[in-house]
Formats: structure tokens, sequence, C-alpha cells
């Protein structure tokens, strides 16, 4: 087995690919911070259990290959959901983007970020000590 096919570093993965991708969707935001009648996006929170779900289906099934020929299959979505922020009020042009509001999603956003690959970064580590492998 592959260290990094594990689940919890998968689930970790997810995670910071989520974060990237409502990072990019929150700079959008703030680029389109003066265009008259743009509508202020932010993606979906992802589905904690779902996900749990998810997981441990996949580690499921892949204890049940009987042959090294056999293939699994992948079940990841490659795509996020979006969704119009409702939760601000339109400017007289039509445009929804509080800067304000944006810059303090995109500070939570980055500290979520760092606070993954932190946790992914110790899990390897661990992972890594835990096989005879040191630092």
């Amino acid at each position: 087995m592959d260290i990094s096919d594990s689940p919890l570093l998968g689930m970790l993965r997810e995670r910071m690919s989520w974060l990237n991708a409502r990072q990019n969707t929150l700079s959008e935001n703030v680029a389109n911070s003066d265009s008259p009648g743009y509508l202020a996006r932010d993606l979906k929170p992802i589905d904690f259990e779902a996900e749990m779900r998810k997981t441990t289906m996949q580690a499921s099934t892949s204890m049940m290959t009987t042959d090294p020929r056999h293939m699994s299959i992948k079940t990841e979505q490659d795509g996020f959901t979006g969704a119009d922020s409702p939760d601000t009020e339109s400017n007289p042009t039509g445009n929804t983007v509080s800067l304000e509001a944006e810059m303090i999603k995109v500070a939570d956003t980055q500290a979520q970020y760092q606070t993954a690959t932190n946790l992914y970064s110790k899990a390897l580590s661990m992972m890594r000590t835990a096989i005879g492998g040191g630092n």
C-alpha cells in the first residue's frame, strides 16, 4: 500500500483542493468588485459525513481486490459546486461584492489551507516514523 493512498491523506488532499478552488472563486469576486451587475459567489461547503462515507467505502472496496490485475474504481469529483452569495446587498450598479467580507473569507481560507497542509505534513512524518523511515 502506498502511504499517500491512506484515507486520512485523501481527505486532506480533497480539503486542500476545495480550499484552492474557493480561493480562486474569492479572487474572482475581488477582481470584479467594480463590475456592474456582478454577483459575488462562493463554494458550497464540503459535506463531512458524505466524505467519510466515500472514504470508508473506498477503503473497504480496495480491501476486496483479489488479484493484482484488478482495477479499482475512482469516484472522485473533479469540480466543486458554487453558489451566489445571498448574504450581501447590491450597490446601485447591481454588484454584490463586499471587499471587506471577501477579504475576511480569503484570510479564513488561507488559514484553513495552512492548517490542512500542516496536518498533511505531520501525518506523512508520523507514517514514515511508524514504518521506520526516520525523519
